[in-house]
């Protein structure tokens, strides 16, 4: 049995197939394929309000391709979810519709908070101390979904309209980043010795630059350190020398300091990079729905 997610980010679109295993009452998921295409929604939706001609043409053929990898891998449910760039655009729903016709792929557009409980629904915590408070920061390329965890529950959750997309376009605000420093501090002083747990291509990509082993946390001052490094060359040299992708080269200097800002408002010393994102939230889900009788 396999499964499909679709994520329709800021900077990327996403599908993820993943293999299905069912032992006696514990089913998990094993992943198959994750295949990542560079269209940056983002520019367009924070820039002008609306998807241009252009990026919806590259996002429709994008889901055809998505829709003919569905059918050939033989997957027996999906789901597809638009993010922060499609939530601000003024023509989203019409989008959805040519995707619906032109793909015959349903799309889910999900508000700020549906999107930080469908990254939660893969359960990243239950793998962590219980003992331990967490601060969950998942950095977009258009929104930050900041949730804290105390005793293995989710005790609050807030979406804020950061993101590495909108800051590269100068789209972030002042007020935003003041509400969002104030619900940290807030948070971090109702929660004491707060631990990050961090989601996102930006701070896998990050990780991974770390050479820290799976399973292990980066420290608030190894990340600052890496931050410093990247952001010593110039945006060419990011790509030609450091080898990081294009469409990665730019939008992992605004993303690490939102990872930063969080960490240091909330006393956080070091932060979880579970690798994990959207795709593996709608594949629980999936798993939740099809699996709940």
């Amino acid at each position: 049995m396999r499964y499909a997610a679709i994520d329709i980010g800021s900077n990327a679109v996403r599908l993820l197939i993943a293999d299905i295993k069912q032992n006696g009452k514990l089913v998990s998921f094993k992943k198959n394929t994750l295949i990542r295409v560079p269209v940056r929604l983002g520019d367009d939706a924070f820039l002008d309000k609306k998807i241009s001609a252009k990026k919806i043409k590259e996002l429709i053929k994008t889901m055809v391709a998505f829709r003919n990898l569905i059918d050939v891998y033989k997957v027996t449910d999906y789901m597809a979810c638009a993010t922060s760039a499609m939530r601000e655009a003024s023509n989203g729903s019409s989008i959805v519709s040519l995707i619906k016709s032109e793909a015959g792929i349903d799309l889910e557009i999900v508000e700020g908070q549906r999107e930080a409980d469908i990254i939660y629904a893969s359960h990243i915590e239950e793998s962590l101390d219980r003992k331990k408070n967490y601060l969950y920061i998942d950095v977009g390329g258009g929104s930050t979904e900041l949730s804290v965890f105390s005793k293995g529950e989710m005790i609050a959750s807030r979406s804020f309209n950061l993101g590495g997309i909108r800051i590269l376009d100068n789209q972030d605000k002042d007020e935003t980043w003041a509400d969002m420093k104030e619900w940290v501090k807030h948070q971090a002083q109702a929660n004491k010795n707060l631990s990050g747990i961090g989601t996102g291509g930006n701070i896998n990509r990050l990780f991974r630059m770390s050479d820290q082993k799976d399973g292990t946390a980066i420290t608030f001052m190894k990340l600052k350190s890496i931050y410093d490094y990247l952001n010593s060359f110039s945006l060419k040299d990011r790509i030609n020398v450091l080898g990081l992708n294009q469409d990665r080269a730019d939008v992992i200097i605004p993303a690490a300091e939102i990872y930063l800002s969080v960490m240091k408002w909330g006393g956080v010393k070091q932060i979880f990079v579970p690798r994990v994102g959207l795709v593996d939230g709608i594949i629980q889900l999936l798993i939740d729905k099809n699996f709940s009788e």
